[in-house]
């Protein structure tokens, strides 16, 4: 009988899965594995280092801007202690206040319970963070699926544009009860940047143009229609001077989740929801297989026997219907109840940074809006609260988006190497 071991080349069995071994053949041990994992250079790192990084370059252009801080940098080099310390409290307040107007405010909290403060203080800056981040979600979802279609869509602003339009005119033109108002309308929304959607795509399918080209142009005619539709009788409030519509009826509006005091809408819910069936048609139905195969190789899916062009026509009618709902929670929701030219701001256009720092993914596209929303409705604060103007914030989106739509230059800043990650590894772990 043979009792030597069975050679590992010619077994047939099964490997077993196991935690990775290190040098010395024994397993990692969960903290090992947890440091490898935050050295190594995958995209949740990348897109990490990417905020802390632009979080840095803020601070500084904070210290910059403040001139009450320019006196002590004077003498930098006699008492440096004096300019460093102010800076950082200088920063720190900042940010501190972008956090409390963002995601809590725990004065607020503390107010509450102590019986001092009313309860939706404590809920207020969750609340404005959800209430901007709720248009970003379907803007972000209109160009991250574009994306996936090989697709660059610019038209997010337009179709946006068009959506709100549609549902603003079915908010207040149309006599329906609640419910089945509040219904037509987001339909008339969807419908709205469907079609403005379509147009491209169909344009791209037929005649090859360049859905970059068509997009933008699109743009431009969805605001200058908007601003001729402000000037219509029946359209224009007539109790009013300037241009803005008649008020959408209270039966159309979105409900407000957390009382008449919060703005945050069930809004929110549908964008979530949006992310879910855009995630869900992506990896298990064959219209976003073939999607994701058109946009990966579009002759390869041509040979394969897909129709190249209706999937085009498809995917752009998709993003625009997603944008028109976008458009339709800005008129419907908390943030405007009429039509008005800057109603819709830029959220198109910020919609494509959202859906680059989401990695064109639905549920990154979600956390990246959010974070948006975050930047928005904590700016607020910290403009008012710690004098930093509400154009850093601006900067700050600028420097996220420039750094991960840059992943070489933040591995290279930060060194992040296979290698050197396992060197550290090895480093750390026998320094402990």
């Amino acid at each position: 009988m043979n009792d030597s071991p069975p050679n590992p080349a010619t077994t047939t069995e099964a490997p077993t899965t196991a935690p990775p071994a290190d040098k010395e053949g024994e397993p990692r041990s969960l903290g090992r594995l947890f440091l490898h994992n935050l050295w190594t250079a995958n995209t949740v790192t990348v897109t990490f280092l990417a905020v802390v990084l632009a979080m840095v370059i803020g601070g500084i252009l904070i210290v910059v801007a403040s001139e009450d801080l320019h006196p002590l940098y004077g003498y930098f080099f006699s008492r440096p202690t004096d300019a460093l310390t102010a800076s950082w409290d200088k920063v720190s307040e900042a940010y501190l206040n972008l956090f409390r107007g963002s995601i809590l405010d725990v004065a607020a909290i503390e107010g509450w319970i102590n019986g001092t403060g009313r309860w939706h203080l404590a809920f207020f800056p969750i609340a404005e963070t959800l209430n901007y981040a709720t248009p970003l979600v379907f803007t972000g979802l209109c160009v991250a699926l574009a994306f996936r279609g090989g697709l660059f869509n610019i038209g997010a602003q337009g179709q946006a544009v068009m959506g709100m339009v549609l549902a603003g005119l079915a908010g207040f033109a149309l006599p329906l009860p609640p419910g089945l108002h509040l219904l037509v309308a987001l339909l008339a929304g969807a419908v709205g940047g469907l079609v403005w959607g379509f147009i491209p795509g169909f344009l791209k399918a037929r005649t090859g143009a360049h859905e970059v080209i068509t997009t933008i142009m699109l743009n431009y005619v969805a605001a200058l229609f908007l601003n001729w539709l402000l000037l219509q009788n029946g359209v224009k409030d007539p109790a009013r001077l300037d241009p803005i519509s008649k008020v959408v009826h209270s039966s159309a509006q979105l409900p407000r989740l957390l009382g008449s005091d919060l703005r945050v809408t069930l809004g929110i819910v549908l964008a979530v929801l949006a992310a879910w069936g855009a995630a869900w048609m992506l990896k298990r139905s064959t219209f976003g297989f073939e999607l994701r195969a058109v946009g990966a190789n579009p002759d390869a899916a041509r040979t394969a026997g897909m129709s190249v062009g209706r999937t085009t026509v498809v995917v752009m009618a998709l993003a625009g219907a997603l944008a028109g709902l976008g458009g339709s929670t800005i008129v419907l929701g908390a943030q405007a109840n009429a039509l008005t030219g800057p109603a819709a701001g830029t959220i198109g256009f910020d919609g494509i940074m959202v859906a680059l720092l989401g990695r064109a993914k639905p549920w990154g596209v979600v956390g990246a809006a959010l974070l948006f929303g975050a930047l928005r409705a904590g700016g607020n604060r910290m403009q008012s609260y710690s004098g930093i103007p509400l154009e850093l914030v601006t900067v700050l989106q600028a420097l996220i988006v420039l750094f991960v739509a840059a992943p070489a230059l933040v591995k290279a800043i930060f060194r992040l190497r296979a290698a050197r990650a396992a060197r550290l590894e090895t480093s750390v772990t026998k320094g402990w």
